[in-house]
């Protein structure tokens, strides 16, 4: 296709009529891959006398075919681009660059990215050159331009991947700094200039983002470059040209070099500046910068925020990075010395009118109220804000200088309050006031620990906080809420005056104002928290989640989901018959978010993605807290079924786990599993198939459900074929060699499921599951998955002896498997603990094993085998009696103690690890560690692997899944090994003769103590089986 037909294709992309649209973008489609294509769209870029809306469409179309098609996604695939074409457009886009006008740069900057992050430097070796070259010539805003995404490729990387940087900046900072200085020396320099200097802070930044380069180490040419950063640091910015509107004047050119140049030093400051947190090699040089710039830097910057005193213009993102440089200074000796003699100013008249309400915060308030609550509550917002950096001052200096500053700066509040108070309504100071309970919420932590404060917190509620959830003044309401929802965990001496602030803070969820009601639903989470007296709520339960879904549907925010996850997780099964409701609501504002997230492109809001989480989340919580009423899951099925049918699939990788933790719920607490929660099975193998091996460890968890749940229709559906669809996928992660030891861990753990479940009815597979599972053993480093690939063999001597000897005698690898299994039961680390098999159920499923064995005939079991196999299972019955023992008594002392939940093991060599030891790994801080959650359906959590060294194969690995259910929780092996030893005398009165005769005096002990402990169990299990019986008659 020639350039004018090209030419007249994209501008049919334009075209307003449908059908014209759609045509064109099939023979852009078409055409794409035939040669020179690429090329001639970068020609009709490049012409400036095409019409710009073609050569836009154009820029796109060149962005997105080379995004996708410049390097091949897989190895040994060949590229769709030809050589030459690759070549043309590298040498062309170099020259344009900077010649096109801004919004086609834009699109070929981002070619420019793909490009040299696939293709530098061993494609494209003489990009260095080019640049350097072009540094010295006319073109040097084009080779800024590229030397930016050059330098920014390197920005995150280190070690040897970041070799690369030392070169570029070898040959090209001295030109840099050559440039750098004839700009700053311009007289009214224009706005051209700005934007020169702001590439050159650019480059310098992703230069020394994580490390120095060595040539910066040179103190004359570091010093060349700071006398730069300082000039540009002090000098005022140039009035003329500013824009008048302020969102556009944050984005001028000279404040944005103001911008890059702060954060230049602040970086320098804490990642390289700080004595303490150097190695050896680079404290010199933190020294130096500490003795030389340190102390300039903090006069240059107390400067700058002495324009805001007198109502001058800074930027909030210049505000916010001064302030975390001052934050910074706090702690250092020298540096506070210098900053004490200004902090009354900063303090009293820079830091504390930045926490006051203000012009802009009301603007936003009364025009936009939603986007007010977005930036009070989005972490990212906190990156930018002044009033947040002010914050953090206030609680670094009363925690690090406190003795001097804390009692000074609570009298400058007390004082505020005072005058508020004095003053006659028409003239309250509702903005300072404002700012006051800012500042007495920020400081919660430290006042309720700090005399004479702490035990006055009650009585200034009272006071200064308390009247105004009925001030006439909004955003006084909302702080109100806020500062009482701080403060709820307190200890009230008259619980009247909890009562009130809760009844408040209810109140203020029908507040007319939005950020009033929303402030409100937070502060109440603390209240629900601190509750002792749920009778409190009760009453008034059904309005208050009233009040929560007609927030949900006005705004997307996971801390409202967290308020909700709280009353649900404190009222437990009285939420049932909300339960239906609630699920509702919640999946109908997911899929709000869902849709707000998707529309989101950019990723500049993670509000909705956020919020679609905590909805998930919270649906978890429900499902848990009515775990006890099967029925009711049968009509919450057809509501969150619609969510794991979607979000199984790779719409779903944000919210993955969470869908996951519900499927898990959905498959474990019904009555049954339903055919169409059976229709989720392929959707998640798939994913593991596809992307999704990461989660493997929470895919587990349903999986187990439907094997040990459904094992009738695991077994008997053929369409699909479930026990095909399982070895398929158990297969091909056991031999995958590019997986690590640590991901395939849940593989070993589903064979041991279908071997438990599926005793006597799965024959055919026991040949093929132990094939890759002795494969997988000969490939095996890390302990902890050679344990799990053992216990699948005690699962299939458990599940059928005769056919797993027979089997492993086939593979010609009997011998070596029982010579490597009991070799691991006697490895015992240099504490002396045991090294393998070390928590209850390991020993439990090795027991098992062992004893089938045990009973096979003597011509399966010679007499030499049989005495080795009887010592070791005697050993280890031994052990597994001791550890449940452990770990009852450990049990009972936790209840004496009132402890809720689990306790972890802190030995350094760590022994056997019981399951009560363990607990589960929760990544999550903010859910509540209900005991509850310790069924099965959540056990996810405690299956998640871990990457430490192999000699350090530790308590991670060895978590206990303690309420896992299976089948052999009804067999007690101490009974088993009696019953089979019984069983061994009768059928073979010799042979059991010879092993009792041959067995050293320490066994015979043993096996005496073992067979009264099975006594006992048996005597204990008749009891349990009664008292069940009696209480069942008795609910009946």
């Amino acid at each position: 296709m020639n350039l004018q037909s090209l030419s007249v294709i994209l501008g049919a992309a334009l075209s307003p009529n449908p059908d014209e649209r759609k045509a064109a973008e099939d023979s852009l489609n078409q055409f794409q891959y035939t040669p020179q294509h690429l090329v001639r769209l970068l020609q009709i870029i490049v012409d400036g006398n095409r019409d710009m809306a073609v050569r836009q469409v154009a820029s796109i179309h060149f962005k997105n075919f080379i995004a996708k098609n410049w390097s091949p996604h897989d190895p040994g695939e060949q590229s769709k681009i030809l050589q030459s074409d690759k070549d043309m457009v590298r040498e062309n886009i170099l020259v344009f660059v900077a010649q096109v006008p801004s919004l086609l740069r834009v699109q070929l900057g981002e070619c420019l990215k793909t490009i040299i992050h696939a293709d530098y430097p061993e494609q494209w070796p003489g990009l260095l050159h080019w640049v350097k070259h072009n540094l010295q010539d006319q073109q040097i805003y084009g080779a800024l331009f590229v030397l930016r995404i050059l330098s920014r490729k390197y920005e995150f990387k280190s070690d040897d991947e970041r070799m690369p940087i030392y070169l570029i900046v070898e040959e090209t900072f001295p030109h840099l700094l050559n440039i750098f200085n004839k700009l700053v020396q311009i007289g009214n320099p224009p706005v051209d200039v700005a934007e020169l200097i702001k590439l050159i802070c650019k480059i310098f930044w992703s230069s020394i983002y994580l490390e120095i380069p060595r040539q910066l180490y040179d103190p004359n040419v570091f010093s060349a470059w700071m006398i730069l950063f300082l000039n540009i640091l002090e000098r005022p910015v140039p009035l003329e040209g500013q824009p008048a509107d302020l969102e556009q004047r944050k984005s001028w050119g000279w404040w944005k070099v103001k911008k890059w140049t702060v954060h230049i030093l602040n970086r320098l400051y804490t990642r390289f500046g700080d004595v303490r947190l150097q190695n050896p090699e680079n404290r010199a040089f933190a020294q130096m910068f500490q003795k030389n710039y340190a102390g300039k830097i903090l006069e240059c910057h107390l400067n700058l925020l002495n324009v805001i005193r007198v109502g001058d213009y800074l930027p909030d993102r210049v505000i916010n990075l001064i302030l975390q440089y001052i934050s910074n200074s706090v702690s250092k000796a020298s540096m506070y010395q210098l900053l004490q003699p200004h902090l009354g100013v900063l303090l009293f008249e820079i830091i504390f009118p930045l926490m006051c309400f203000n012009d802009n915060d009301q603007k936003l308030w009364d025009e936009d109220p939603h986007e007010y609550v977005r930036k009070g509550y989005d972490i990212i917002e906190d990156l930018y804000s002044p009033r947040t950096a002010a914050m953090d001052f206030v609680s670094e200096l009363v925690r690090k200088r406190g003795k001097e500053n804390l009692q000074k700066f609570i009298q400058f509040i007390v004082e505020i309050l005072k005058s508020y108070d004095d003053a006659p309504v028409e003239q309250k100071p509702y903005r300072q006031k404002d700012g006051a309970l800012l500042a007495i919420g920020a400081l919660c932590d430290k006042l309720k620990q700090t005399a004479p404060y702490k035990s006055e917190l009650e009585h200034m509620l009272v006071q200064h906080v308390f009247p105004e959830f009925t001030s006439p003044v909004g955003h006084l309401r909302a702080k109100a809420a806020w500062v009482a929802g701080q403060y709820a965990h307190i200890n009230f001496s008259d619980q009247n005056n909890f009562r009130k602030a809760l009844h408040s803070v209810i109140a203020g969820l029908r507040d007319p104002e939005l950020p009033v009601r929303v402030d409100s639903v937070f502060a109440l989470r603390s209240f629900i928290e601190a509750c002792k007296d749920l009778g409190e709520i009760r009453p008034i339960l059904p309005q208050l989640l009233d009040e929560f879904f007609k927030l949900m549907n006005e705004v997307e925010s996971e801390d409202l989901v967290f308020t909700l996850e709280t009353i649900v997780d404190k009222f437990g099964e009285e939420m049932a018959p909300y339960a239906l409701g609630l699920c509702q609501n919640l999946a109908a504002a997911f899929w709000k978010c869902m849709s707000t997230a998707e529309a989101d492109e950019e990723g500049d809001d993670p509000g909705g993605a956020l919020a679609a989480v905590g909805c998930l989340r919270a649906i978890s919580t429900i499902l848990e807290s009515v775990s006890r009423l099967p029925h009711l899951f049968v009509h919450i099925e057809p509501i969150v079924l619609p969510i794991m049918r979607r979000m199984l699939t790779t719409d779903g990788q944000e919210v993955f786990e969470e869908v996951l933790e519900i499927v898990s719920y959905m498959t474990f607490f019904p009555p049954t599993i339903s055919l169409e929660m059976w229709s989720l099975w392929p959707l998640m193998m798939e994913a593991l198939a596809d992307w999704a091996i990461d989660f493997f460890a929470n895919i587990l968890v349903p999986l187990d459900n439907y094997i040990s749940r459904g094992t009738t229709h695991f077994l008997t559906c053929k369409e699909p074929d479930y026990q095909q669809s399982l070895w398929k996928m158990i297969s091909c992660v056991m031999a995958d060699k590019n997986l690590e030891d640590s991901d395939i861990e849940p593989a070993p753990k589903l064979i041991e499921v279908v071997f438990q479940n599926c005793k006597g009815q799965v024959d055919h597979w026991v040949e093929p599951y132990l094939k890759i599972t002795v494969e997988r053993l000969h490939r095996t480093e890390k302990p902890y998955l050679k344990c799990l690939l053992i216990q699948v063999i005690a699962n299939a001597f458990y599940y059928n002896p005769t056919l797993t000897l027979s089997i492993l005698h086939k593979l010609g690898v009997a011998v070596e498997i029982f010579g490597l299994w009991f070799q691991m039961l006697q490895q015992v680390k240099k504490s002396g603990v045991r090294a393998n098999f070390r928590r209850e159920h390991d020993k439990k499923v090795c027991c098992l094993g062992l004893i089938s064995v045990l009973a096979l005939p003597a011509d399966h079991l010679p007499s030499e085998a049989l005495g080795r196999v009887f010592r070791a299972t005697l050993e280890l019955l031994v052990a597994y009696k001791d550890q449940v023992a452990e770990a009852e008594k450990e049990g009972e002392a936790e209840d004496d103690d009132s402890m809720d939940g689990f306790q972890t093991d802190d030995e350094d060599d760590g022994g056997d690890v019981s399951d009560k030891e363990m607990g589960v790994d929760d990544e999550d801080g903010d859910e509540a560690d209900s005991i509850k959650l310790k069924k099965l359906a959540t056990q996810a959590k405690a299956f998640r692997p871990t990457d430490e060294d192999d000699d350090d194969d530790d308590d991670d690995d060895y978590s206990d899944d303690e309420e896992l259910q299976s089948p052999i929780d009804e067999v007690d092996p101490f009974v088993l090994f009696v019953d089979t030893i019984k069983g061994l005398q009768a059928s073979d009165p010799i042979r059991f003769q010879n092993l009792t005769q041959t067995l050293e005096f320490q066994y015979q002990a043993l096996a005496n103590g073992i067979a009264q402990h099975a006594e006992q169990r048996r005597a204990e299990i008749e009891k349990e089986k009664m008292e069940k019986a009696a209480s069942a008659a008795t609910a009946s």
